[in-house]
């Protein structure tokens, strides 16, 4: 392969800025406009400059090396979809307002793919017809289409977006967990090669489906998934996959329930304050409704309701809070005073730290009037123990009871083990050793290339700007012309060198920009090695510096070369 040629700087569309863009939230959005990678063309919509779209290229290469290396076979299948394969398998419906859906000048039903499981699944259908075709991994890396409420955080949040789907199609489930095994570890080698700092953890299944699913995260503060880790043990999950055991106490020694007077008193705060008791002796019952039927969700007065855990309990239905109109037709729903007991044509659903024998202040269903000593499964039942309180840090460890660590992150990637749910949907079949036909079992992957590259300005960008690691750099060094015409001779003489070499080089020899300005680009668009021709030129010295750790060192253009190409 010939060598890439030098990247003249003067000849780049790279213009970079000295303020940040004032729509900028994240550090990444900050750094990837005003380096010169990204520029934004609508909301949640990104056009990338020829910088970034070496630096997204490079992500491509290595998530499709350790693909490959694993077995599995590139295609291209179309980001336009035809309705009625996401409609068999209940998706059109499951991703609600997410999903960019169209129409044809005949009026036909379309959508812009999210994810691809039901068109990979019928390319299998159609190419594979025995057990002998299987097992077999299909991926590709495309443009997903996801409209967002309130798209924000730059390329962390678009509404389109470059991502790695891969999936999985075996006929027993041991050969799934092969393949799960596989991308997991393929995953693995990914991000070591990327350079990012990630973990780990247990997911929730969400619209995908299926049984067993683990997050990628990549820790940083821009991130919008909360993690916990256990300091003590290997425990790591996202919150909203955080499950406890159901421990039932004894409350035979609790008294019977008393309705007691509290005037004045419709939350929580003003409950406790009143009666002095903490706000965990009381049971708080928040109201929703489920596809227009009221459900009530109960939860210790000292906790919030995780609204995205109860929304995931009842998917795919459509979860809302209760209105003041609704508590006007119900005379028997009195606000601010709610309890599970006596509570007619309502589904009660509790988190399980409200377990048979526990004893609560609650509402008594009457203004101005609670109940003590109210005791789950004697005074009341929970129709459902459901995991819907907010996670707070110092929460035990559902593995070994140590207080749990909290950390925001940024999913990176995502592996499901689907099952049979696209497969039974579509009736994937292949002949099995013994004639008879065999239901095809599946696995999900994603990687967020886009994502990665977010991910991996927020992790590794310091004060001065972008801070890339080798691999995904757009160069391998940065060569600054740092004076006039002796210094940039040199400078370009240096680079054709390095480029010969077989480095990749990219080389500031703007005319009439001060070397100020040219360091503060070179720090900024973060290259990992800067090469200065500057005031030792014409004795053949130059400057080498290490953008990550400032180390910097003179030598001969010989040694620099050597050093570089070493």
């Amino acid at each position: 392969m010939a060598n890439a040629p030098v990247q003249r700087m003067s000849q780049l569309m790279a213009k970079t800025l000295r303020d940040d863009p004032a729509d900028a939230e994240v550090l990444s959005h900050k750094l990837l406009v005003r380096a010169g990678y990204v520029r934004r063309t609508a909301a949640g919509i990104w056009s990338w400059l020829p910088l970034g779209k070496k630096v997204l290229a490079n992500v491509e290469r290595i998530v499709r090396e350790e693909m490959d290396a694993i077995g599995a076979q590139e295609v291209s299948l179309p980001a336009l979809l035809p309705r009625e394969p996401y409609e068999a398998t209940g998706r059109w419906d499951e991703y609600g307002a997410e999903l960019f859906r169209l129409q044809d000048r005949k009026g036909g039903d379309y959508l812009l793919g999210p994810t691809h499981e039901e068109i990979f699944t019928l390319l299998v259908k159609d190419q594979c017809s025995s057990y002998k075709d299987l097992p077999v991994i299909l991926y590709q890396i495309q443009t997903k289409f996801r409209d967002e409420a309130r798209p924000r955080a730059g390329i962390l949040r678009g509404r389109e977006f470059l991502m790695k789907d891969s999936y999985s199609f075996d006929t027993e489930d041991e050969g799934l967990a092969q393949s799960y095994a596989l991308h997991r570890q393929a995953y693995q080698r990914v991000f070591e090669r990327l350079g990012l700092d990630y973990r780990i953890v247990a997911a929730t299944a969400g619209a995908m489906g299926g049984s067993k699913s683990e997050e990628f995260l990549a820790p940083a503060e821009a991130g919008e998934d909360t993690f916990a880790d256990c300091p003590n043990c290997d425990f790591a999950a996202n919150t909203e996959a955080i499950s406890y055991e159901l421990k039932p106490v004894d409350g035979s020694a609790v008294p019977a329930a008393e309705e007691i007077p509290t005037p004045d008193t419709p939350t929580i705060e003003t409950l406790a304050a009143s009666l002095g008791v903490p706000a965990s002796a009381t049971l708080k019952n928040l109201l929703v409704k489920v596809d227009g039927e009221i459900v009530a969700v109960g939860v210790p007065g000292d906790r919030e309701v995780d609204m995205g855990k109860v929304e995931e309990h009842f998917a795919p239905a459509t979860v809302e809070m209760v209105t003041e109109a609704d508590f006007a037709e119900r005379a028997d729903l009195v606000r601010g005073y709610v309890g599970p007991q006596g509570l007619g044509k309502v589904t009660y659903i509790a988190d399980p730290r409200v377990a048979p024998g526990t004893a609560w202040i609650t509402g008594a269903n009457k203004a101005g009037m609670h109940a003590k000593n109210v005791v789950a499964g004697r005074d009341f039942e929970v129709e459902e123990y459901v995991d819907v309180v907010v996670v707070k840090e110092g929460d035990p460890c559902p593995k070994c009871g140590t207080g749990l660590k909290l950390d925001r992150a940024i999913e990176i990637g995502h592996i499901f083990q689907l099952g049979r749910k696209y497969a039974d949907a579509l009736k994937l079949d292949v002949l099995g050793q013994n004639g008879k036909p065999v239901r095809v079992t599946m696995g999900s992957y994603g990687i967020g290339v886009s994502r990665a590259v977010a991910a991996l300005a927020e992790q590794s960008a310091d004060e001065k700007g972008l801070c890339w690691p080798a691999e995904v750099a757009p160069a391998d060094v940065h060569v600054v012309a740092a004076g006039k015409a002796l210094q940039t001779e040199l400078a370009l003489e240096v680079s054709d060198k390095l480029a010969a070499a077989g480095l990749r080089v990219m080389v500031d020899d703007r005319a009439g920009v001060s070397p100020g300005v040219k360091f503060t680009d070179a720090e900024l668009m973060g290259v990992p090695k800067i090469l200065v021709a500057g005031r030792r030129s014409a004795e053949g010295v130059v400057e080498l510096k290490d953008r990550r750790t400032g180390d910097r060192e003179e030598l001969t253009v010989d040694e620099a070369i050597a050093r570089l190409t070493a």
